[in-house]
């Protein structure tokens, strides 16, 4: 069967939503930051990367498992990033109390009980455990999809892809390669090793508050090496993670069947 023109919400009137959207619907929510990625990438990146792997996941997947497409959230919790210039962050309690609120709201405005989180920043992802636990009581079946995690799972490797590395400039290369400053991406040189990393962000058993304009960690307020980015490899990344997407897609349906058998 055929789906509808768009699946954007937003592009519903009033009146077509009952219709539209079910109870059984999935909320696609792209959740990005404003903060600095160096000086080769945009303050917006995560935002880039989560609204428009969240279009590529709804165009993929849209029609088997009826999902719906929510404005992106632009601003995240970023106080790691809080040295630069331009950088945006909310307070914990602020990004708490804005989850919980929205997640009311979705419940009262839609039929839909499906939300699947994209997170573009990895900074988001704490808040996001913790929160998304409580906003099960208003009603919500959710799953967060963490791009980072998804693009660059290997922590181990020299020099670990965390931030406006070859990663994510890969994938912005592909997404909004006019954003990106070549010029600068040229002159860039690695972030250090991933000893340092390894024990102060990837440690199971202790965190600490890192900043990424630490030396030890990154090098203009990079951590990871975009010498190497190119839009084939993006492609690659947009790939795995589209994909990847929808075994996330069919856990969380099986979610919300054991919650009904429940």
């Amino acid at each position: 069967m055929r789906g509808p023109a768009s699946r954007m919400i937003g592009h519903l009137v009033f009146s077509e939503v009952e219709n539209a959207l079910a109870a059984s619907s999935v909320l696609c929510l792209p959740m990005g930051s404003i903060e600095q990625h160096g000086p080769h990438l945009p303050l917006n990146t995560d935002c880039v990367i989560a609204e428009a792997l969240t279009r590529r996941i709804v165009a993929r997947w849209g029609d088997e498992h009826d999902l719906w497409q929510l404005p992106v959230v632009p601003v995240g919790l970023s106080r790691e990033h809080a040295w630069a210039p331009g950088t945006l962050s909310l307070t914990v309690s602020g990004m708490t109390a804005y989850l919980r609120d929205l997640g009311f709201e979705l419940v009262r405005a839609l039929p839909a009980r499906n939300l699947l989180i994209v997170n573009g920043h990895g900074g988001n992802r704490g808040i996001l455990e913790a929160v998304t636990r409580e906003m099960g009581d208003v009603g919500l079946n959710i799953a967060t999809l963490h791009l980072g995690a998804m693009m660059s799972p290997d922590t181990a490797a020299d020099v670990p892809e965390i931030h406006a590395g070859k990663d994510e400039t890969s994938i912005m290369l592909v997404l909004a390669p006019e954003l990106v400053r070549r010029e600068a991406l040229a002159a860039l040189n690695p972030a250090p090793g991933g000893g340092t990393t390894q024990a102060l962000v990837f440690d199971p058993a202790a965190s600490y508050p890192w900043s990424s304009d630490d030396p030890r960690l990154s090098a203009s307020g990079i951590m990871g090496d975009p010498r190497g980015a190119s839009a084939a490899h993006g492609e690659i990344l947009i790939a795995r993670v589209v994909e990847g997407a929808g075994a996330v897609m069919r856990r969380l349906e099986h979610n919300a069947a054991t919650k009904r058998r429940g």
